[in-house]
């Protein structure tokens, strides 16, 4: 049986709009553009991805193998990296081993992908790197909540330095010797270089989905199912992290809802372990691009939805997803995984055929459910607080079917889904700022600053 609400292959697609309220040009090319930005293959947790990249750049900028490392990284970079277990290192955590891991046998001309080639017979002289070589990290003080340096000497007097801040791959800063080759300013701002975001709103993007033509975003959305739908099948067969996936799907069968619950789940499950399969990530995140795309591809398969309804669906989960991470930012003691499970209930919304009232709805009731939820970092529980954002997502779809939502002036809800979004940003940037400090203080063992 369908899900209530879900169309059948020879129902008309759902066209909330009249023609003549299609979007300018403008819209679409920026809508377009974030989603090619956003939507990246990355190998392995983009937090210790994005050090193994700094340290290769600095390695290749350095022309050998340094005697002596240090790295200076911000809070939320130490947060993320602490717990995760490294690609292609033979199952080591930390970020050591992500420096060592780059540095050895990185190749820094493919970014997020920098150690995706990295094969078996490189580890040893990866262990032997971190066994010989003097690493120092510091946790630093910087206006960024990305914020990278490295920097790598020899005992012959030689030195690089790279730093990356505010995106993952986004250096700002090179020397060589002492000699400055790059000097970029540091800006406290994620996307400075990117597609202004604030073109998003929810209306708009309904109206995208609606009427883009759909070869102009397959490549991208295509690409996102494979990937992610790879890694999400080798969480539920293998036995990666705490098997959230697994432990879904069999304690709860066939029902639907469980099973967008345990696809999402599961790829975390995976990646979050050390599986070098690469995934698509949004906004900065891979656990953020399983989650608003594995849910909304597992109803589509349930419902018989062709591509073309899958993917417009899925531009659906992704923009909104983006659009509540423009206001948190990339990194946060706000849990990325919840912002995605809300663009998943939308984009499932749209897929079984709601317009704009549906969707904004649904987004509204499954903020209001989870906000607040804390990042304490990358590491295997990341998959079930996934599973509870999918869940959060598809119940603010089905408070809306049942014709009951959260009301303005309860809690964090105001007059408007965009407005409820931007209380959330406010909410995540400013409000969880102490959290964050509180939650490094509690995972180094220091006292709070």
């Amino acid at each position: 049986m369908l899900p209530s609400g879900a169309f059948t292959n020879n129902r008309r697609w759902h066209l909330p709009y009249e023609v003549n309220t299609m979007l300018d040009d403008r819209i679409y090319e920026n809508y377009i553009s974030i989603l090619q930005e956003e939507l990246v293959l990355a190998t392995g947790c983009t937090e210790p991805i994005a050090i193994a990249y700094c340290a290769a750049k600095m390695r290749a900028l350095l022309g050998r193998l340094p005697d002596e490392v240090s790295a200076t990284v911000s809070g939320n970079i130490l947060k993320n990296v602490k717990s995760v277990v490294v690609p292609n290192t033979g199952g080591q955590k930390g970020i050591q081993p992500a420096i060592a891991v780059g540095i050895v046998a990185g190749d820094a001309e493919k970014e997020l992908q920098v150690i995706a080639d990295v094969t078996e017979a490189q580890q040893p002289a990866i262990t032997a790197f971190l066994q010989s070589v003097p690493i120092h990290v510091a946790c630093g003080q910087s206006p960024c909540l990305l914020d990278i340096q490295i920097t790598g000497t020899t005992n012959d007097g030689h030195s690089a330095c790279v730093r990356i801040t505010n995106n993952h791959t986004n250096i700002v800063y090179l020397a060589k010797d002492g000699e400055v080759l790059l000097e970029q300013p540091v800006v406290d701002a994620a996307d400075e270089h990117l597609t202004d975001k604030r073109c998003l709103n929810v209306e708009d993007i309904i109206r995208f989905a609606d009427t883009v033509p759909i070869e102009r975003i397959t490549p991208v959305l295509e690409r996102q199912v494979q990937y992610n739908a790879a890694i999400a099948e080798e969480g539920l067969r293998g036995n990666w992290g705490a098997q959230i996936g697994k432990i879904l799907r069999e304690d709860y069968g066939d029902d639907i809802k469980q099973e967008a619950k345990a696809w999402a789940a599961a790829g975390s499950d995976a990646r979050m372990s050390g599986c070098e399969m690469p995934v698509v990530i949004l906004s900065g995140s891979g656990n953020q691009g399983i989650t608003a795309s594995m849910p909304v591809y597992r109803y589509a398969e349930r419902i018989g939805a062709t591509k073309e309804q899958l993917y417009r669906a899925l531009a659906v989960s992704d923009l909104i997803t983006i659009h509540q991470k423009t206001g948190i930012g990339r990194l946060s003691a706000y849990c990325g995984a919840i912002s995605a499970g809300v663009g998943a209930g939308a984009g499932i919304c749209y897929l079984l055929g709601g317009g704009f009232t549906a969707v904004a709805h649904t987004v509204v009731n499954a903020v209001a459910i989870l906000s607040g939820t804390i990042c304490d970092g990358a590491k295997p529980s990341c998959a079930a607080k996934i599973a509870a954002a999918v869940d959060a997502g598809i119940m603010g779809y089905r408070m809306y079917l049942h014709h009951r939502e959260f009301q303005q002036g309860e809690g964090i809800v105001a007059a408007g889904v965009d407005s409820t979004i931007a209380n959330i940003g406010t909410l995540a940037k400013e409000g969880m700022l102490q959290t964050d400090q509180t939650i490094l203080s509690i995972m180094t063992g220091q006292q709070p600053v």
